[in-house]
């Protein structure tokens, strides 16, 4: 074939128009080939090219002719030599780490491992066996997207609301998508998905991963999948199994269409990416891309015995962020999603890891200076999961400037006080506004907290509220997977009850949590369909459930509900003293002799040390003051005083508060009760020094009326 020595750089697979230049990074390689494949199910190979060109440890070759659409892989030469961390298997075809499109998942089969799978001396013997026809194969793409004026939509981080979702379980079941559609990026883009979240009022879908992943070899032959993704081997390639359109280059035109369609709705579009670790699992796992490049630079092999990998993911191994070339992998991605696909940011799985430069997490390590220089990736959002499972990875509140985080001990916090438990009304105060305690001193702002109740990873909202104990027996796990910690989250006995009592408590808690959430400072985030009653039968691990457990069941939808979550989120963006852009001072604001926050007990009172110490107590008022914070009303006319008075009460019986004296404010108007099954303004009036009942395990907004 035809060739011509090429380019050192960029890495992956470039079309010109005239050909492709293909670029392959490995220090510890002995010689590279590139594979090209053809035929109806893409398994016929074409053509073996010896790449002979190499510069600064890149192998690279230009391929006259060569088209988008076209398949690839690569062997790689090198020593095999497992206890030095070499791993070398030129038998063993191998996916391009920066493959822009993969043409189709995994077929399980021996042949992908690089070692005698079953040999007494395990993963030290070589397995000889060609690979090709198990692998799925790197695609040419062209990139080349009519975008028209499509750019991110850069919403406030104050303003944002994020909706954490799965591209195929949001879609599967609607009802309105096309079948055809179903489970795809074009459903998610189709206007009866787009409108749907438009009217419920979030600003952002934060999506479970979408870089191509692997479903791992135990759970097929089990007949589950990996359906949540947290299993990444492309980190620029939008997984094939969301396509509707094909899997040679469609599912990036599909995935660019779906960008374009949420951001012309005014819906921002975040990724959940998997730095951390790869598909390649530990030192018995998958020869698939990395590991039969350059096991020794792609992954942290343990120090004095390097068959052995590093693995603070609980997933067998950890991405090597010492290594200049995976952190130049990383930063590619990331700018060729905002650059190329239109992303409006991220959110990262485990980001404690990609802090570690030896042992210990380090808060400025490499990976974070580089995204704080960069003048692309740090422009756009980026959440931080403040933890991992290794020694010291619990990390919440110690990320750098630029960083907002999931939150764990709001969600802890939260879900404790309304459940009754002593002692949370100091940690309670914290969370409701913004967690000063954890961002505040390193110069971060309130919306460094995403703020959550639920999420992908535990009890869905509805299940939250009615179920004890985890049922993760569909899991294949004896019930051993999941978290124990719920802690009897449920304010009822275990499953269904026709008690109506505990019916509707289990509502009026989903209605507090809901409330909760979005009258805090920081930045919401609503576990998709917890809106309107979601359920996956007390499953809190559906991560390998691709079946309708976890499909949205829009046939079983909380009309009240969701109602509710509309109006609350209409609510919060309608007055902004619950989207502060700064932090309470717990003093009076410029023209007035009222402080901007201030806290009471039921009585009326301000609260003291000892209520605030009493470990019984389980209610308390909080007065915000919005006369600073100018709002408009809904025919658009300034509204100078936008205050409001949040009475909560997690004690079982109902509790009568005392409104503050007149300094406070002369009259309010009760204007949300989650007693109440359905919204709408109460309009209940009071005066200062009036008494309000609050309803056991109810919480009551009232609004300052003069």
């Amino acid at each position: 074939m035809k060739q011509r020595p090429g380019r050192s750089y960029p890495l992956g697979a470039t079309w010109d128009g005239a050909g492709v230049n293909f670029a392959l990074f490995s220090e510890n390689a002995t010689g590279v080939e590139l594979c090209l494949f053809d035929g109806a199910d893409g398994q016929e190979p074409v053509a073996q090219v010896r790449v002979e060109e190499r510069t600064d440890q890149v192998w690279h070759i230009y391929l006259p002719g060569v088209r988008p659409g076209q398949r690839y892989g690569y062997h790689v030469h090198g020593p095999w030599d497992p206890p030095a961390g070499h791993r070398f298997n030129p038998a063993k075809l191998v996916l391009d780490p920066y493959a822009k499109a993969i043409d189709r998942t995994v077929r399980w089969n021996d042949t992908l491992f690089g070692y005698e799978v079953g040999h007494p001396d395990a993963d030290l013997r070589r397995d000889e066996r060609d690979s090709a026809a198990a692998i799925p194969k790197s695609v040419v793409v062209d990139r080349t997207f009519r975008w028209g004026g499509d750019g991110q939509l850069r919403i406030p981080w104050h303003d944002t609301i994020l909706y954490e979702t799965h591209v195929k379980g949001l879609t599967m079941r609607h009802p309105e998508v096309p079948e055809n559609l179903r489970g795809t990026y074009a459903g998610l883009g189709h206007p009866a998905v787009t409108d749907y979240l438009r009217r419920l009022g979030v600003t952002a879908v934060e999506l479970l991963p979408v870089h191509q992943f692997v479903a791992d070899r135990h759970l097929v032959e089990r007949g589950l999948t990996n359906y949540w993704g947290y299993n990444s081997i492309g980190y620029f390639a939008p997984d094939v199994r969301y396509a509707s359109s094909g899997g040679l280059g469609q599912q990036v035109i599909e995935f660019k269409t779906m960008v374009k369609t949420l951001h012309a709705a005014g819906i921002e579009v975040i990724l959940d990416v998997v730095y951390n670790h790869t598909a390649e699992g530990n030192h018995l796992g998958p020869t698939l891309a990395f590991r039969g490049i350059d096991n020794a630079s792609y992954y942290r092999l343990v120090p004095d015995d390097r068959r052995y990998y590093m693995d603070y993911t609980g997933c067998g191994n950890t991405l090597n962020m010492m290594h200049p070339r995976v952190l130049q992998l990383i930063m590619d991605s990331l700018r060729y999603w905002i650059q190329e696909m239109h992303v409006d940011g991220f959110r990262f799985d485990l980001a404690a890891t990609l802090a570690r430069e030896l042992h210990d997490v380090d808060r400025l390590g490499a990976f974070f200076d580089i995204v704080h220089q960069d003048p692309i990736i740090s422009q756009v959002k980026l959440i931080a999961e403040p933890w991992d499972l290794g020694e010291g990875g619990y990390q919440v509140g110690n990320f750098p400037p630029g960083w907002s985080e999931w939150n764990g001990k709001y969600r802890d916090t939260v879900r404790d006080f309304w459940r009754g438990a002593d002692r949370t009304l100091g940690e309670l105060a914290y969370r409701l506004t913004g967690s000063s305690d954890l961002y505040e001193t390193s110069g971060r702002r309130p919306y460094a907290s995403v703020n959550f109740v639920t999420a992908h990873d535990g009890f869905t909202l509805a299940d939250l509220v009615a179920y004890t104990d985890k049922h993760n027996e569909a899991n294949g796990e004896d019930n051993r997977d999941g978290t124990d910690d719920n802690r009897s989250w449920n304010c009822g006995a275990e499953g269904p009850t026709g008690d109506p009592g505990v019916t509707a408590l289990r509502a009026r808690q989903q209605r507090n949590f809901l409330a909760t959430l979005f009258l805090s400072q920081g930045v919401p985030m609503l576990l998709g369909g917890d809106e309107f009653g979601r359920t996956q039968q007390g499953n809190n691990n559906a991560y390998c459930q691709d079946n309708e457990l976890s499909w949205y069941d829009w046939k079983q939808v909380d009309e009240g509900l969701l109602e509710f979550t509309q109006r609350l989120i209409r609510f919060r963006k309608d007055h902004p003293v619950f989207r502060r852009r700064l932090w309470f001072q717990g003093r009076p604001i410029r023209g007035s002799e009222v402080k901007d926050i201030a806290w009471f007990s039921p009585d009326g009172r301000e609260m003291q040390e000892a209520h605030w110490d009493d470990a019984s107590a389980k209610s308390l008022a909080v007065f915000l003051n919005g006369r600073a914070i100018a709002t408009r009303d809904e025919n658009g006319r300034r509204i100078a005083d936008d205050s409001f008075l949040l009475l909560f009460n997690a004690h079982h019986e109902p509790l009568t508060f005392t409104i503050p004296g007149p300094r406070w404010g002369r009259r309010w108007t009760t204007v949300l009760d989650t007693r109440e099954p359905r919204p709408g303004p109460k309009g209940d009036a009071h005066a200062a020094g009036a008494a309000v009942t609050v309803e056991g395990r109810g919480l009551v907004v009232l609004r300052r009326a003069g």
